[in-house]
């Protein structure tokens, strides 16, 4: 009887086109990335060329006597963005906290549920909520008690009261990095090994030690990665903090006074840069903001790499 070899040539063909496949599309993203970075590059040459370092230290922005710089967007951006994270990570953290450790099944889910809803919602539904709602509460019941009692005493709330603000603009930030810092907080609380808890607890811990003294600091790193990946979504926001902040090209120490972020001058300005060395500022303006971003980013994904690390560890 004649032993029937089943062939696998076939197979082996289709294996390989499949592992061909594979590597053109894992090659996709690094080639995007590098000709993104190439094009914006090549754009901002020339303004790379004319100003040099000179355009980050640079605070004016006349395009009329073609001068640019880009401090007041940079300084704008990393204080609403970190402003936008002192309000947010004690809230994100909070409501993490209680969803894991406190809140009943039949409460936790709904609750979470919402909280995720949010980062669903269009940004520039955000802005036009910011402008009809948050702005006349934050101008009316906040920035004016504030600023007649203590502007004359504290830099950060002197000068008058418009509204639109930096603090306008990273209290609307904040809402919209929530869901991301308490979704990553809530995935590491929850990872926390069960035995850990239960050890606290068996030795006498109260329910809220045993969270303190031994959920958060395992989960601390994660939380870190989280705030830090809830910093990159608040440095790339375009739309929501345009419609907010004032938009003026100036530097102040005042919370109340407009601000100017890099993501906001690019979505205001680009349809009206008419010379070459306009849209060369604004494109290296672009360059800045893609590398800050990307190097946030990075930070975020080593801090979670290590806690997945020590997880598979345990």
């Amino acid at each position: 009887m004649r032993t029937l070899i089943p062939s696998r040539t076939r197979g082996n063909l289709g294996d390989q086109i499949y592992g061909i496949l594979l590597k053109c599309f894992g090659m996709t993203l690094p080639l995007l990335f590098f000709f993104i970075v190439l094009r914006i590059g090549q754009e901002a040459w020339p303004s790379v060329r004319a100003f040099s370092w000179s355009f980050i230290g640079s605070s004016e922005w006349n395009p009329v006597l073609r001068e640019f710089g880009a401090l007041p967007f940079i300084y704008g951006t990393i204080v609403s963005s970190f402003l936008a994270l002192l309000i947010a990570v004690p809230l994100s953290v909070g409501l993490a906290i209680f969803l894991t450790e406190l809140a009943p099944r039949w409460l936790a889910r709904p609750v979470a549920f919402a909280t995720e809803l949010l980062a669903a919602i269009p940004s520039v539904v955000y802005g036009l909520w910011g402008i009809f709602v948050l702005v006349p509460f934050l101008r009316f019941a906040i920035q004016e008690p504030i600023s007649r009692r203590f502007g004359d005493m504290i830099p950060l709330f002197e000068g008058p009261a418009y509204g639109f603000s930096m603090l306008s603009g990273a209290a609307v930030l904040s809402i919209m990095i929530i869901p991301f810092i308490s979704a990553v907080a809530r995935e590491v609380l929850e990872a926390v090994p069960r035995n850990q808890r239960e050890a606290a607890l068996a030795l006498g811990a109260t329910r809220w030690e045993m969270t303190w003294q031994v959920a958060l600091p395992y989960a601390l790193p994660g939380i870190i990665g989280g705030a830090i990946l809830g910093l990159g979504r608040a440095l790339g926001e375009t739309m929501a903090i345009t419609m907010v902040i004032g938009n003026r090209p100036e530097i102040s120490a005042s919370l109340f006074a407009p601000g100017y972020t890099m993501a906001s001058v690019l979505a205001n300005e680009f349809t009206e840069a008419t010379g070459e060395l306009y849209l060369s500022a604004l494109m290296e303006i672009a360059l800045i903001l893609f590398g800050i971003t990307i190097l946030v980013n990075i930070m975020a994904q080593l801090l979670l790499w290590r806690v997945t690390a020590r997880d598979h560890r345990r």
